[in-house]
């Protein structure tokens, strides 16, 4: 028998995907950004739109009208109507909690070198919105890379290296940096579900000082150190930094939505044991912006620099990157004595994965160092293999695809590799046809969708053990045993939900926008019975653009496109 279900209407709900257990949003599309639907010219689906800023350097900030400078001991709250200046090292305590309100300006000295640090055991909870972000910037009035320190968040997750006087039964270490060792940059522990609050729709501008002439002593834009999963990372750009954008050191911290513009290092530094899930990120470098005392790369990747077996190893996921070099479209020329190295670096024994990822504009494409390296990407099945480069287009404008190394990744091996894993070196920039990512300054409005005809919007996959842990929303590994049906698509006013099930079960049905947002629950969890079912749903409060429903059976998913057109 046909059971008929009617919906007039349904619920509104505002959940952001980052905010849910699960954590993979599956997309068709490769890089951070779909296309555009027809919509060009528009922010629909665009997720910098409204809090990135391309041009900060010209931005007036208020002038700073509080003063930081002692360590924050008591849970405290910084109000939008204040502008702050952190002088000197500033920490939340453990125990303590720092609150900061959207639209919130933070200043640091920078004859102070001052950076603001959540302890392992404080919170930061950071929460702005797409109109009113959070910024950290300089207080200089001609605003530099390396003005000021940046911020560093330290949890109690697990690192698989320990500092040499720490006598804790579990690894823990200092963060890198700084020109001495105190108790509040220690960080790590056991705890890899370890909750550091929330750092969301935030910015961070000019950050990077080197805090001594000691190597490595550069502080990044966002630092991580054993962040744990239980925090919540998503919406944050850094631009202009003295040295890494984003850098992660142990931990399993997830992250979504990221922007490294305009980095002097490497743009996505993951080190000590990570061993969180990043998804949506972009990255745009500048042909005059290099780092004269290193190399700079997309990706840089290590395990342990000095103990190359240690465990866990480093075995981050990343997934949909677009990842823009120096040279852009491939027809900027870079200046003598430029630093730019590879759009991935792996080595020291990494198992890093990145999937479904763009990468355009570099010297170099990818480079996989060492023999243990090699060992973790040339495992003989997709289970034991550690590290993973798949689904991944390698534009014909980076003329050195495959770095050969003598530790074993050699040019057969990569060619091979390619060929096993959909790494695609055959198409142009303009094959990929962004809707406008290279305009004639940096600092210009960009636009890093693709258009409809894009070699990229189709061939991304979600399947492997990579992708452990669940999806939000979309899921399209055709795990339900069913006949799963949406008509008619497009659908106008009304769209029609059929489902077969081979047994009475407990089903959902829920409607995700193309960034992954839950915008409809249409049903909530309730049995319904063996054989056809029947849901109509009234559409007409969604606006035009391409959406995702999702049917979950008893805890599996499938999920299939609508199209709305009005």
């Amino acid at each position: 028998m046909k059971k008929i279900y009617t919906l007039a209407s349904f619920l509104l709900l505002g959940i952001s995907a980052s905010a849910q257990s699960a954590f993979w949003t599956a997309t068709s599309y490769k890089g951070a950004f779909p296309v555009t639907d027809g919509l060009t010219g528009t922010t629909s689906n665009d997720w910098t739109a409204g809090w990135a800023n391309w041009d900060p350097q010209i931005t007036v900030y208020p002038a700073a009208t509080t003063t930081i400078s002692s360590n924050i001991t008591t849970n405290t709250t910084w109000t939008s109507g204040n502008t702050y200046l952190l002088v000197g090292n500033i920490s939340v305590t453990p125990g303590n909690t720092l609150t900061i309100q959207p639209g919130t300006i933070i200043r640091g000295d920078k004859a102070s070198k001052a950076c603001l640090i959540i302890t392992a055991g404080a919170k930061i909870m950071a929460q702005g919105t797409v109109t009113q972000p959070i910024v950290f910037t300089s207080n200089e009035n001609t605003r530099n890379p390396a003005d000021w320190g940046g911020v560093v968040i330290l949890g109690n997750g697990i690192l698989n290296t320990a500092c040499a006087t720490c006598t804790s039964t579990v690894r823990t270490n200092y963060i890198e940096g700084f020109a001495t060792n105190f108790p509040e940059i220690l960080y790590g522990g056991s705890n890899n579900a370890d909750n550091s609050g929330v750092f969301s729709y935030c910015r961070i501008e000019f950050a990077g000082v080197a805090l001594s002439s000691t190597a490595n002593s550069e502080l990044n834009g966002l630092t991580l150190g054993g962040v744990g999963s239980g925090t919540q990372i998503d919406h944050v750009q850094v631009s202009f930094g003295g040295d890494d954008a984003f850098e992660w050191f142990g931990g399993a911290v997830d992250a979504k939505y990221l922007i490294a513009f305009r980095g002097l290092d490497d743009d996505f530094d993951t080190d000590f044991g990570y061993a969180g899930r990043v998804q949506f990120g972009i990255s745009v470098r500048d042909k005059d912006i290099s780092d004269a005392a290193g190399d700079s790369n997309g990706f840089e990747s290590d395990n342990f620099n000095a103990g190359l077996g240690r465990t866990p190893i480093t075995k981050a996921v990343f997934s949909n990157m677009t990842m823009i070099g120096p040279k852009r479209n491939g027809t900027v020329g870079l200046p003598v004595g430029e630093k730019f190295e590879r759009g991935i670096f792996t080595r020291r024994n990494t198992g890093i994965s990145i999937h479904n990822s763009i990468f355009c504009g570099w010297e170099k494409g990818w480079h996989l160092s060492g023999s243990s390296t090699f060992d973790n990407f040339n495992a003989t099945t997709s289970l034991d293999s550690l590290g993973l480069i798949k689904n991944t287009i390698i534009t014909t404008d980076i003329t050195t695809k495959f770095v050969g190394d003598a530790g074993g990744a050699n040019s057969a091996w990569y060619n091979t590799y390619a060929g096993s894993n959909s790494i695609d070196t055959t198409k142009t920039v303009a094959q990929v046809a962004f809707v406008n990512a290279f305009p004639t300054n940096l600092y210009d409005n960009s636009d890093f969708r693709l258009m409809a005809t894009s070699a990229a919007s189709v061939g991304a996959s979600f399947v492997g053990p990579q992708f452990t842990g669940g999806f939000v929303g979309i899921n399209e590994l055709n795990a339900v045993n069913n006949t799963f049906v949406v008509y008619p698509n497009p659908a106008n006013v009304n769209a029609t939900i059929s489902f077969s099930l081979v047994d009475n079960a407990k089903a959902s049905v829920s409607v995700y926008d193309v960034i992954g947002n839950l915008v409809l629950q249409i049903t909530p969890e309730q049995l319904f019975e063996k054989g056809n079912n029947t849901i109509t749903v009234n559409t007409s409060n969604l606006s035009n653009g391409i959406y995702t429903v999702s049917l979950e059976i008893n805890g599996a998913k499938e999920s299939k496109k609508l199209v709305i057109t009005k």
